[in-house]
């Protein structure tokens, strides 16, 4: 049968339940236990014959006759339910036949029993609607095979596919870890807003909005509150941290989404040498905690996160690999090199010089520590006292990829506004991804910003822990629109 025919079957049915002057979708359940109480108790109450009522989705239906057999899943626990018609009222199980359908979430009343084979179950004496479905699930068997309609239809592929449920349990728990982590470090939760005037904090292009309250454009913020968070500093508060999402209107991969959850954090009176070191016990944390184990595959890589985390210098490995000194080679030789090795629209030597880098990082399996990164590819970030054309900045490098940046809080308010003004020039010049000049920001680091560090994570590491796509990570990824056509 086709899905709509199938529909109009179960449409008769819900008539039949409003005949029968039943209410095919109560505003309540009588339920009394859980699936895991009920059988965490079936002895005791397979002795007292005690009643008790469950409710769940009926998952199968088997059986004819005098005896059918159903699967109930109440999102927990699954158990079996024998309705036997000797020993229920005649129209009570007659209507049960008739009426109900794999996918309808139904209530039982009745007592422990035990099947011939052993089967923990509940003999039922009575049962109740509590809402009729009228569209088939899939068979449980077979499950969602179509990747599409799996993202589209995401709840069906959580109902039958207990791995994929599984996986959302851990990314609670990734996300718990985390928060603990910080907490158990001194750390204040904050939030800061979604909505800015001005975004700031990172290199990326922005989704743009309009307030009609204010009647000015504003724009979905691009980072986890970085310079929010570092107005919280020059506060006085000295540990902060916000989980929450970001938006960057950029293009789609493995890696890549335009809404994600992330994690920053600032910390006073620390600098990145430090922070390497936090940020190394905060993935064994997680990953101990979240998985019980510090080894991954993640693609071709393994990752050990156990071992010791090699430092790697920026010019360094783009030396190794390319054998050109960014130091000394001339923009246009940089830009040429880059356009070379598969680059389009580089605005400038330093665009380049990051395209290099990313392609060399796809050999390294980490984890490691990237560091030395050229001053204008972070405005962000505190100059290396050692070398002022680098900042203090590191990556976690994990399978070829970037998972975390964190740097020494750049604070000097001078050389923070030089930077921005630099920005704006690249920007001007047509580098989307270049930030955006905050005076206000500048401001409020001329009353004074303690030395800091500044981390920031997405749930990309979760991605990569789970050796999956990105979008496969999310519950309900964005999608375009299906057509109705």
């Amino acid at each position: 049968m086709s899905e709509s025919d199938i529909r109009e079957e179960r449409l008769k049915k819900l008539a039949k339940l409003k005949k029968e002057q039943i209410d095919p979708y109560p505003s309540n359940s009588e339920r009394t236990a859980t699936v895991a109480e009920f059988l965490s108790r079936f002895e005791s109450l397979l002795s007292s014959s005690g009643e008790e009522t469950l409710a769940g989705r009926v998952m199968s239906i088997r059986g004819q006759g005098g005896i059918i057999f159903a699967d109930i899943y109440d999102g927990v626990g699954r158990m079996q339910i024998v309705l036997q018609k000797s020993e229920m009222s005649a129209g009570n199980f007659d209507l049960f036949v008739e009426a109900v359908d794999i996918g309808d979430f139904v209530e039982f009343t009745g007592v422990a029993y035990k099947t011939k084979r052993g089967e923990q179950s509940l003999k039922a004496a009575s049962w109740r609607m509590l809402s009729k479905s009228l569209l088939p699930i899939p068979s449980e068997w077979f499950g969602v095979k179509d990747e599409e309609t799996r993202l589209r239809q995401r709840y069906l592929d959580l109902l039958l596919n207990d791995e994929l449920r599984a996986m959302f349990v851990r990314r609670a728990k990734f996300w718990q870890a985390i928060r603990s982590f910080y907490l158990e470090h001194g750390f204040l939760e904050v939030e800061t807003p979604t909505l800015e005037t001005s975004p700031g904090g990172a290199d990326a292009r922005p989704f743009v909005t309009h307030h009609n309250a204010l009647d000015i454009d504003v724009y979905l913020r691009i980072s986890t509150g970085e310079l929010w968070q570092k107005k919280l500093l020059i506060a006085g508060f000295p540990k902060v941290f916000e989980i929450g999402r970001v938006f960057r209107n950029e293009g789609q991969s493995r890696e890549h989404l335009q809404d994600y959850t992330q994690v920053e954090s600032y910390e006073a009176y620390q600098d990145f040498a430090g922070g390497m070191k936090f940020v190394q016990e905060l993935f064994r944390y997680i990953v101990k905690n979240v998985y019980g184990r510090y080894s991954f595959t993640v693609g071709e890589h393994t990752v050990d996160f156990a071992e010791d985390w090699p430092i790697l210098e920026f010019a360094g490995e783009i030396q190794k690999r390319y054998d050109i000194d960014l130091t000394s080679s001339k923009a246009d030789d940089v830009i040429r090199l880059a356009m070379r090795e598969g680059a389009t629209d580089i605005p400038n030597k330093q665009r380049a010089a990051d395209y290099l880098w990313k392609k060399a990082r796809r050999a390294i399996s980490g984890p490691a520590f990237l560091t030395s990164v050229p001053v204008e590819l972070e405005p962000l970030a505190k100059r290396s006292a050692k070398n002022p054309n680098v900042v203090e900045r590191m990556q976690v490098i994990m399978a070829g990829s970037e998972i975390g940046k964190g740097y020494s809080e750049l604070n000097d308010p001078q050389d923070q506004l030089a930077r921005f003004t630099e920005q704006q020039k690249m920007r001007d010049a047509g580098d989307e991804e270049a930030q955006r000049m905050d005076k206000e920001f500048v401001r409020a680091m001329e009353y004074g910003m303690p030395p800091a560090f500044g981390f920031g994570v997405s749930e990309r590491l979760f991605a990569f822990l789970e050796n999956k796509p990105i979008h496969e990570v999310q519950l309900f990824p964005l999608l375009r629109p299906k057509s109705d056509s």
